[in-house]
């Protein structure tokens, strides 16, 4: 049975929580920017690869994935299991490193960074929200103690219980300050892990599958404070989820597949105005995302484009070649058996037509 819970729009950003947060952005420094970045630019990855070893084998569970998030964005990536989007968001947390290409975020090389760099950047910018709440939760310690543990490792714990109830606010998770893990539902734990991850006021917010162990009520809150946070504090969001029905509610989606960005969906303008308000529901019953959502492929800058194998399926398309032209502006790919087929008719026709004309 779904949880009640108090309507998001009674969530609190207190003007000196926001203020801290906004110092925090402000100290940024990027230094000198790479000529594919610019001070908007929050991730930009080009041409990136993660290669697994083993003694007998190896993975590639990145393929030269490419893609650009500019700060304040909500991005959701969505792929089937071994797609690579755990692999990258692993990645842009600090908790692994690229084997190849480029990755910046927040106008710093992840290739460059030392194992000491690399720890600054992890308690600097990025904040992480697990599926798994025994990873974002220590179980004997209360909601509170679990927001301010972090505190006191950066600055010494200075106001670290003030700021912590401030978080708790925000989330709408104040009334659960004394409760410890067991005595939370899983929504609740959820919310808890968001105010944690936003204890040492990260410019990138990170979440893997956090609405995977909720019903979708429980997820429909969840998503809501996320969006508050993104709109109040302008924080860059980032959440991995095969739940289509909260892509849907994303402004940009990224669909990963064979570790490689295969295609977009940009969130209609009109759909944008629908999601101004806090629970507001897309009716999942009839919207579908060809509905809310306009659908781009991706083209690498090599030129290359995956096409879905429905599509190919639909065309007829049974090896790996197939027939390309260009015909009034068009890009037209067709299967090597119809292209051949085609040539038939047209030569039939011809043929019907000299054989007509011998009658006349």
């Amino acid at each position: 049975m779904a949880e009640e819970f108090e309507n998001p729009m009674q969530l609190q950003l207190s003007n000196e929580l926001k203020d801290s947060f906004m110092k925090a952005y402000a100290q940024t420094k990027t230094g000198e920017l790479e000529d594919d970045l610019d001070e908007n630019t929050m991730i930009l990855c080009e041409n990136l690869v993660k290669i697994y070893r083993t003694k007998d084998t190896e993975v590639l569970a990145l393929q030269g994935l490419e893609l650009k998030i500019n700060r304040g964005e909500f991005v959701a990536l969505i792929g089937s299991s071994g797609s690579g989007k755990s692999t990258f968001l692993n990645m842009l947390g600090g908790l692994d490193r690229p084997s190849a290409g480029k990755l910046y975020v927040d106008g710093k090389d992840l290739f460059k960074l030392t194992d000491r760099q690399m720890v600054d950047y992890k308690q600097s910018t990025v904040g992480f929200v697990w599926q798994n709440n025994a990873r974002n939760l220590f179980p004997y310690l209360t909601a509170l103690q679990n927001v301010e543990l972090p505190m006191r490792f950066l600055d010494g714990g200075k106001d670290a219980e003030k700021r912590a109830l401030d978080l708790l606010n925000l989330v709408g998770m104040a009334h659960k300050k004394d409760s410890k893990l067991n005595q939370m539902s899983g929504g609740e734990q959820q919310r808890i892990a968001i105010a944690i991850a936003l204890a040492n006021r990260p410019k990138l917010l990170l979440a893997d599958e956090p609405t995977g162990s909720v019903d979708q009520k429980t997820a429909d809150v969840i998503l809501d404070v996320f969006r508050y946070l993104n709109k109040e504090l302008g924080i860059t969001i980032v959440i991995v989820t095969h739940d289509i029905n909260l892509a849907k509610k994303v402004s940009r989606v990224v669909m990963i597949r064979d570790g490689k960005t295969s295609s977009e969906r940009i969130m209609k303008a009109e759909k944008k105005q629908e999601l101004k308000g806090f629970m507001d529901e897309v009716e999942d019953s009839v919207a579908s995302a060809e509905d809310t959502h306009d659908e781009y492929a991706i083209l690498d800058r090599a030129g290359r484009i995956q096409i879905p194998r429905d599509m190919l399926d639909e065309i007829g398309v049974k090896s790996n070649r197939v027939r390309m032209s260009v015909e009034d502006g068009k890009i037209v790919i067709c299967a090597e058996e119809s292209q051949e087929e085609a040539k038939k008719e047209k030569h039939s026709d011809k043929d019907e037509t000299k054989h007509d004309k011998k009658k006349k």
